[in-house]
């Protein structure tokens, strides 16, 4: 195990752009708002033309994350020239943009459809009896549906751990819509150090935990896993929280298969062993579910949405 850098894992590097820009950067409060009260005022088909329209805007401007989504899926896709690098950065830049707005639609209380469910009897099998669960996800997709479909499921408490934004701004104002979620109750990485004991006790109470297993937090541990053959560190917290708290994880997927239609699909569960060699457990664990992040990305690699350079 080792200690991860102090940058973001898959966020946008920052340069000189950030500080000159403020909050009109792109990881800045002004685009959050403004994206928030189209979704929540605009007619659906305003808002498909501004996507598009704003899609190509920042495929455009934004080379550095062009290049990183272009470059990170030459090991998913093979390797590839120009135009079609191109064609994939931009497909993966539109895709975010409708997961996003619909994303923000379902907060302004406007967005409904079709949800379908594959995997319900590894549902049943981690949760058999009212036992707690890690939920464990990825960046693939409207990834939070996840955690929502299982408030609704198991009509239980679901412990949703986001990380922060980098704007100090925009993580006040997603806190701000996340606030009245019912049984989904949000919470920031790193803002409590107790954190993790609450979630523990979560657990053991009966209730389910959705975490992200793809994102080490600044300076936290991973394991460094492989992916598509590539050196991949992966936060070892998922595996070490259902480990404490004898929970199994579950590995859990949201796509988007077109307008307001989704699939969530389930994963056979992890057990975490608890044998004497507690890192050697939790290794194992993240090294299992390194192949279901893997399985994901395969099956919907337009939608894994990692806007910084993983391999060079």
């Amino acid at each position: 195990m080792a200690a991860r850098p102090s940058v973001p894992a898959h966020a946008p590097a920052l340069g000189s752009t950030h500080r000159l820009l403020g909050r009109f950067h792109v990881t800045g409060v002004f685009w959050y708002r403004l994206h928030y009260r189209a979704a929540k005022a605009w007619p659906n088909w305003v808002m498909y033309l501004a996507m598009l329209v704003f899609s190509a805007g920042f495929f455009v401007s934004l080379g550095r994350i062009r290049g990183a989504i272009a470059a990170n899926l030459e090991p998913v896709l093979g390797r590839a020239g120009l135009w079609t690098r191109s064609r994939r950065a931009y497909r993966t830049m539109r895709t975010f943009a409708l997961c996003l707005t619909e994303r923000y639609q379902r907060m302004a209380g406007r967005q409904s459809g079709r949800l379908t469910v594959e995997g319900e009897s590894f549902w049943r099998e981690a949760t058999a009896g009212g036992r707690g669960a890690v939920l464990v996800t990825s960046h693939i997709g409207p990834w939070e549906t996840a955690a929502y479909a299982g408030a609704a499921e198991e009509r239980r408490v679901v412990h949703l751990v986001r990380e922060a934004e980098i704007d100090p701004r925009a993580q006040a104002f997603i806190r701000e819509l996340v606030a009245g979620d019912g049984r989904v109750v949000t919470h920031f990485a790193g803002e409590d150090p107790r954190l993790a004991i609450e979630l523990a006790e979560a657990l053991r109470r009966g209730e389910l935990v959705a975490l992200q297993g793809d994102r080490p937090r600044t300076g936290g541990r991973t394991v460094m896993a492989q992916i598509f053959g590539q050196p991949m560190p992966l936060p070892i917290g998922p595996a070490a929280l259902a480990r404490a708290a004898g929970a199994p994880m579950l590995p859990i997927f949201s796509f988007r298969e077109g307008r307001r239609a989704g699939r969530i699909v389930v994963r056979p569960p992890i057990t975490v062993a608890r044998t004497a060699n507690r890192e050697a457990d939790v290794a194992a664990a993240v090294h299992q579910l390194a192949r279901e992040i893997e399985w994901a990305i395969r099956e919907r690699p337009y939608q894994w949405f990692c806007f910084r350079r993983l391999w060079e």
